[in-house]
């Protein structure tokens, strides 16, 4: 009997391990079912965002082929290949007190710099830096105007020992006015809005002067100002890098928004009019965010951000790699494998659906997160969207997808990059036995803080030239780039310069 009562509990055991093995073993088939349509999709989507060296250079190719059209005509191509007019670049001989204002992005800074000439350069400087009310970048002209006027006001007031005006005080001071977004300029302190990006959408203002409007507000603030040169962040940015490096060949900013600037022959240039400037060339602002090319692939997240902005067909490159965007498209395939595969569970977090609550920062921060339970991933999914309790499984996974856009972007901002070595010549060594050394100015908070972005674009780059061509190209980061170089550029463009050196 206790045999029988032995055999029948060891019976029982057995089917109760089956029983228990094979539950396991239905999760893990139900599981790994669930997880398939999630692989798909990243998979899929990892394949279209994939750029080869080879599509690269035809990107490069591409777009050194726009831009020689660009320069030929207006309208020649979607790189509008503006000209800048800045025809006489800082040399470090600039003397005085000078200031800039950059305006390009949420926020907008007011620079001021005590400029002492050969062997001392900057000898001082200070900034404040002013975010915009997100009310005033779809307002008024007034509105947005009178507001940096204000601020301005405010920081002239301010300022203090160790900066001295030169000459007579009622001189008005001179200011260099960064204006991140595409501008016609008809001389080095007037151009007129093209359009608006980056956000902005405010009323009445395409087609009008920029600097007419910032005079009138400071006028009526009675801020005695006189623009003195009006820029773009990545003119300025050419301008602050060329002032301590003389083999600076151009600028690309890698901010909010994206777009380059380089240092062009006038000879090069068909639809220059008027006289020459003696130094013979001039800066071209490429507004290159703008440019299309069938060699990258256009995502179904990528065309449906698109259709949804405030500029639907344009700036397509800069909405593949801008700091604006990045986040966005990350948040857009999450949702669509929370709706399409149950990435977060039977119910799609209501977080997801809310259009830029998820910032290209927070991506970074979770992109260069190294904790082995992936927790800096978890608290920003918790935080942001409201997701609970994710499994290392699922936070590995969207670590994979920040490394797939950020991946993308970088490489496609480095063929750009090769683009305008291409249009230069310096894609190839020279053919006789002169030294070349060229470099790219960088600025932006994209390249400046995302640092497997920028990590990757400099690898890019060294992939797609050659072995040789790759080490005489420098990649530098030049920080302050557009704030600093718009105060030089207004000394170097100063109606006082004679005066100060007779």
């Amino acid at each position: 009997m206790g045999k029988a009562v032995v055999a029948a509990a060891v019976v029982a055991g057995a089917a109760a391990v089956a029983m228990a093995a094979l539950v396991v073993r239905r999760r893990m088939v139900t599981s790994a079912a669930r997880w398939a349509p999630v692989m798909e999709i990243v998979e899929e989507f990892n394949k279209q965002c994939a750029m080869s060296a080879t599509r690269l250079n035809q990107l490069a190719n591409d777009m050194a082929v726009k831009m020689e059209a660009g320069l030929a005509s207006d309208g020649g191509s979607e790189l509008k290949m503006l000209l800048s007019y800045v025809d006489n670049l800082p040399t470090g001989d600039e003397k005085g007190l000078f200031y800039a204002l950059d305006l390009g992005g949420t926020n907008f800074r007011i620079i001021r710099v005590q400029l002492g000439g050969q062997g001392k350069r900057v000898v001082k400087q200070e900034f404040v830096e002013v975010a915009i009310p997100p009310n005033l970048m779809v307002g008024t002209v007034d509105d947005l105007f009178d507001f940096i006027a204000t601020e301005l006001e405010d920081f002239v007031n301010s300022e203090g020992e160790g900066f001295h005006f030169p000459d007579d005080d009622y001189r008005p001071r001179e200011i260099g006015f960064t204006f991140s977004f595409p501008v016609k300029q008809s001389s080095i302190a007037s151009g007129v809005l093209v359009k608006w990006t980056k956000g902005f959408n405010i009323t009445n203002m395409v087609g009008e002067d920029v600097v007419a409007e910032l005079s009138r507000a400071m006028a009526k603030r009675d801020v005695n100002m006189r623009v003195a040169a009006l820029v773009n962040d990545t003119i300025g940015t050419v301008a602050g890098a060329r002032y301590y490096d003389k083999d600076v060949v151009a600028g690309v900013i890698l901010g909010t928004g994206t777009n380059a600037a380089y240092i062009e022959r006038i000879q090069a240039i068909p639809k220059w009019r008027g006289t020459p400037p003696k130094s013979g060339e001039t800066v071209i602002n490429m507004e290159w965010g703008n440019f299309q090319s069938s060699h990258f692939t256009i995502t179904e997240y990528d065309l449906a951000l698109d259709l949804e902005s405030l500029n639907p067909g344009e700036q397509i490159f800069e909405k593949l790699i801008a700091g604006m965007y990045l986040g966005e498209i990350l948040r857009r395939v999450l949702l669509k494998l929370a709706e399409r595969a149950a990435l977060f569970g039977d119910v799609v977090p209501p977080k997801l659906k809310e259009p830029f609550i998820l910032k290209t920062p927070a991506m970074s921060a979770m992109h260069h997160d190294t904790s082995w339970n992936l927790r800096v991933v978890g608290r920003k999914l918790k935080e942001i969207l409201g997701i609970q309790n994710t499994s290392l499984k699922v936070r590995k996974l969207i670590v994979k997808l920040c490394d797939i856009i950020a991946n993308r972007g970088a490489r496609l901002a480095a063929a750009g990059i090769l683009g305008i070595l291409k249009k230069l010549g310096r894609d190839t060594l020279p053919k006789d036995d002169i030294k070349q050394r060229t470099v790219i100015a960088v600025d932006g908070g994209l390249f400046e803080h995302y640092t497997k972005f920028s990590k990757c674009l400099n690898s890019t780059l060294a992939e797609i030239l050659s072995e040789e061509v790759a080490a005489t190209v420098v990649i530098d980061h030049a920080n302050d780039g557009s704030g600093i170089g718009a105060a030089l550029l207004a000394a170097s463009h100063s109606q006082y310069l004679e005066h100060r050196e007779s």
